[in-house]
């Protein structure tokens, strides 16, 4: 009988101990990370427009990903007849929060920016927990050392608004931020939709500046294979999920919701076969906002879609 590995080492139920991603390890020392993933939170939401609480993402998605710690012998898929995240194979480790300065976004900002670098340092992939989607700023800075970047956004809201009021760098700012980046190739925008966070102009803009813009209707009438077929093959993508990508019926935690969204197997799919055709570099996942989903199933979604995807990209490299 099979007993997941539990007999090296501790039973460690997901109400046991404390809550680090995964129950992976914690590591305190940005200067001593080693580890082919790499979690950090950045626990700001001052770029939010209309209801807080981003800023308890973190520690929400945390908690929910101890759901999904499993034991020590990895997530066995029978569909995919694959064992993710063996940990004989791979090595994942919480590096813990950036530290917020509140009130002060530039601040706030280059400590997340400062923690992103110390991983790519490392030749760790990156993954950032927000947060407001404004935190995507200081992570698309991080690369400006490094190899060029496809940024692939699943989200509601375009997100590319110039300035607003004299504000650059709010949660509808990131992707004309990114765009600006000379080491940034082109933008994937998928599930757009409904009234936007952009104007038109923005929309002119996006395009202009090399955005592919879809709605999720758009989406699904192409297909998973069809919208893969979009992105450039063999690039180096940076991926950043707004969890109001998915539809507020299994996604009510959020500040703004839009109704019309992806179910979860629609972005896995889309992850999974972008992890294939290309390389994951980055990953963010941004404005959980727990206060609003009594039931949790916000964050239990953006842990358990993480894990599955940390588990796709890394097998995929070990493929290649």
């Amino acid at each position: 009988m099979s007993n997941h590995g539990y007999d090296s080492g501790r039973l460690n139920l997901p109400f046991v101990g404390i809550c680090t991603f995964g129950k992976y390890p914690y590591v305190e020392d940005w200067g001593a990370i080693d580890a082919d993933v790499a979690v950090l939170g950045a626990p700001f939401d001052f770029g939010c427009q209309w209801r807080s609480g981003a800023r308890m993402g973190p520690r929400a998605i945390r908690e929910a990903s101890t759901l999904f710690s499993f034991g020590h012998a990895g997530a066995y898929d029978h569909e995919d007849d694959v064992t993710y995240l063996d940990p004989a194979k791979v090595t994942i480790v919480d590096i813990g929060d950036a530290d917020i300065v509140h009130t002060d976004t530039m601040k706030s900002h280059a400590n997340i920016e400062f923690g992103v670098r110390k991983i790519l340092e490392a030749g760790a992939l990156p993954v950032v927990l927000g947060g407001d989607h404004s935190i995507n700023i200081p992570c698309i800075n991080a690369f400006d050392d490094q190899e060029p970047i496809h940024v692939v956004q699943i989200d509601a809201h375009l997100d590319f608004v110039d300035e607003r009021h004299g504000v650059r760098y709010g949660h509808g700012n990131p992707m004309r931020r990114a765009a600006e980046k000379s080491y940034v190739t082109g933008l994937s925008q998928i599930g757009i939709r409904n009234v936007s966070s952009t104007a038109k102009d923005g929309y002119v803009d996006a395009r202009a500046m090399g955005s592919d813009i879809q709605s999720v209707r758009q989406f699904r009438k192409m297909g998973v294979d069809g919208m893969l077929a979009r992105i450039p093959k063999g690039a180096r993508y940076y991926v950043t999920i707004d969890i109001d990508a998915f539809d507020p019926s299994i996604a009510p935690g959020t500040g703004t919701p839009s109704h019309g969204g992806f179910i979860y197997y629609e972005v896995l799919e889309l992850l999974a076969g972008l992890a294939k055709q290309g390389d994951i570099v980055g990953l963010d996942l941004v404005e959980v906002a727990p206060d609003y989903d009594a039931t949790s199933s916000t964050q239990i979604l953006a842990a358990q879609l993480l894990m599955n995807i940390i588990g796709r990209v890394l097998h995929e490299k070990e493929q290649r």
